[in-house]
């Protein structure tokens, strides 16, 4: 349930290039930015204009003045970018995607129709098909320790080999306002979070995590 064919639509992607050869989500995460200078300088001229340096703005997107977007970074059609949004680099914003008021964005992938609408901080992070984080849900992607991030489920226990690594978030996954997604969190397709929640490890295709252990299946 951790794989990339578990838990992402690639039609739902400019970047499903990016995910090719891969096992998991994470795998991709250190080549990001890479993939965005490859694939931005063959984006066709007439539906996306470069805008500054390493920067691809679909025509059609609609970018609010005040947003400051730095590269390397795409966005795709129809895409939002409102007031004050702080898009560090190394990020791709799928179509329709929404980035809202004040929210943050550091090396991610968000899918089409995504929304991160009100003050979220997305980091080191891949957000699947129409997955939605309420207002102040965030991605925590260091370790207070600052070891290597280990993705653990019940008794399995993968290493990532990155010490900064936020949250893979599944196709139609919604994530409850103000709820923290601690390093190396997976949710699996469907599922739903809680407000206030702060989850680690991972979250089952099709559940509703009330609590780290009150995690139940969806009817």
């Amino acid at each position: 349930m951790m794989k990339i064919s578990d838990l992402l639509d690639l039609s739902k992607t400019v970047a499903a290039e990016l995910f090719q050869g891969k096992e998991y989500p994470w795998e991709v995460l250190g080549d990001i930015s890479d993939f965005i200078l490859a694939l931005g300088k063959k984006l066709p001229a007439n539906e996306y204009e470069q805008v500054g340096e390493d920067v691809w703005i679909a025509k059609d997107a609609k970018i609010f003045t005040s947003a400051y977007i730095g590269g390397p970074c795409i966005i795709d059609h129809e895409a939002e970018v409102r007031h004050c949004a702080f898009i560090r680099g190394s990020a791709i914003v799928g179509k329709k995607a929404v980035v809202g008021n004040s929210t943050e964005l550091k090396n991610v992938v968000l899918f089409d129709g995504v929304q991160v609408p009100h003050y979220n901080y997305v980091g080191d992070s891949i957000l699947g098909y129409k997955s939605h984080m309420g207002a102040g849900s965030i991605t925590s992607n260091v370790k207070s320790d600052k070891t290597l991030v280990v993705v653990k489920n019940g008794d399995e226990e993968i290493a990532t080999g990155r010490k900064k690594f936020g949250a893979i978030l599944g196709d139609n996954v919604e994530v409850g306002c103000n709820s923290v997604l601690n390093p190396g969190t997976v949710i699996g397709r469907g599922s739903s979070v809680y407000p206030t929640s702060s989850v680690r490890g991972v979250v089952p295709e099709g559940h509703i995590f009330k609590a780290q252990d009150n995690i139940i299946k969806r009817d």
